[in-house]
């Protein structure tokens, strides 16, 4: 009887998919064709979004461009062998204790020292929390440290050895050189 059965419900089945594929194939054309037409928008669809994406994340100042680690130290301008302005165009007069810049894109951004590997303008933002709970931004206007490292102007030698000293951290680059 078992037997019996199990012909049974195969018979059903066979007989369920013949009479889908009877239905699916007196349909129209126009009912295939959408359902073609719908698989190459879905394609399409993604490929445009895709692309506007990475030009959302292109356009907006915060998201990350790359991201580093390396060292953050702090030096201030009345270290030794400052001499009052920074390494990068416009040669920027730190000697007053200044250690912001009035970014005409990210507004006023702490200054930072970085190797070559950085372009002058760059701007990156990491987190330090003896320095601040927010995130810090920062423009590379200033050389003197190898490879990925930073150094943070800060407002004097002291402040930079009680508040930044040396720590590893992560950074994101928010923006290469002045203009990309």
């Amino acid at each position: 009887m078992g037997s019996i059965g199990h012909k049974i419900s195969q018979m059903l089945r066979v007989a369920t998919i013949v009479g889908v594929i009877f239905v699916a194939k007196s349909s129209t054309n126009l009912v295939e064709t959408k359902l073609e037409n719908n698989a190459t928008n879905r394609v399409i669809d993604l490929s445009t979004m895709a692309l506007k994406l990475e030009e959302d994340i292109k356009n907006d100042l915060y998201s990350a461009k790359d991201t580093y680690t390396g060292d953050l130290t702090g030096y201030g301008a009345d270290c030794p062998l400052c001499g009052g302005t920074l390494a990068c165009k416009p040669s920027y007069y730190i000697k007053d204790g200044t250690d912001t810049y009035p970014d005409s894109v990210y507004g006023t951004v702490r200054i930072v020292a970085s190797s070559r590997n950085l372009p002058c303008g760059t701007i990156v933002r990491f987190h330090h929390a003896r320095i601040s709970s927010d995130p810090i931004i920062a423009i590379v206007l200033d050389r003197g440290v190898l490879g990925n490292d930073l150094d943070l102007l800060s407002p004097s030698e002291e402040y930079a050895l009680q508040n930044v000293g040396r720590k590893s951290i992560t950074y994101d680059i928010l923006r290469q050189g002045w203009g990309s």
